[in-house]
């Protein structure tokens, strides 16, 4: 680890980095468009090691899913219903409580922030004439940027620790 000051700069960030890199270059020799769900899965799964990095990378993709499956669901039963505000504004909460629950119920509380996330991000910004693939597509993202973090993490070894002096 380098320090610049009080600054501290370390392996993990360097890696944390690297993954996202990658991620925006996938996603660009892909013609994926935004790399945004891939880079903050990468960012989210990126740990001390690759082990760790994938327990966390399960979490998320877990969490991912259900927020997933859940907009598509939300956005279907709302065009299903008629666009409302107040559908919206009951349906939106309701939908974060059942995501939270459902997280704890399975033992997923981690994934829970990367759930509701997950739903928040993909019910706003989900085409309504192709909801189902849209939600999908969001989904592989997250397959994409935690894979790559695990990966960076596996394949970039990390610095060896100084020895304490005597």
């Amino acid at each position: 680890m380098s320090t610049i000051g009080n600054y501290r700069l370390g392996i993990r960030t360097i890696k944390t980095a690297l993954a996202v890199a990658i991620c925006i270059l996938v996603f660009h020799f892909f013609d994926r468009g935004a790399p945004m769900i891939a880079c903050l899965s990468a960012i989210y799964a990126l740990r001390e090691n690759w082990k760790t990095s994938y327990a966390f990378g399960k979490t998320r993709i877990l969490g991912n899913s259900i927020g997933a499956l859940t907009a598509t669901a939300f956005v279907l039963i709302q065009h299903f219903l008629g666009e409302t505000f107040w559908f919206e504004l009951i349906g939106v909460p309701l939908a974060v409580i059942f995501i939270i629950v459902l997280c704890d119920r399975i033992g997923n509380n981690p994934g829970i922030i990367g759930a509701t996330a997950a739903f928040l991000i993909i019910y706003y910004t989900i085409p309504l004439d192709n909801a189902v693939l849209y939600a999908v597509q969001r989904l592989f993202d997250t397959f994409i940027g935690t894979f790559i973090a695990i990966g960076v993490n596996r394949l970039v070894p990390a610095f060896p620790k100084k020895s304490a002096k005597k």
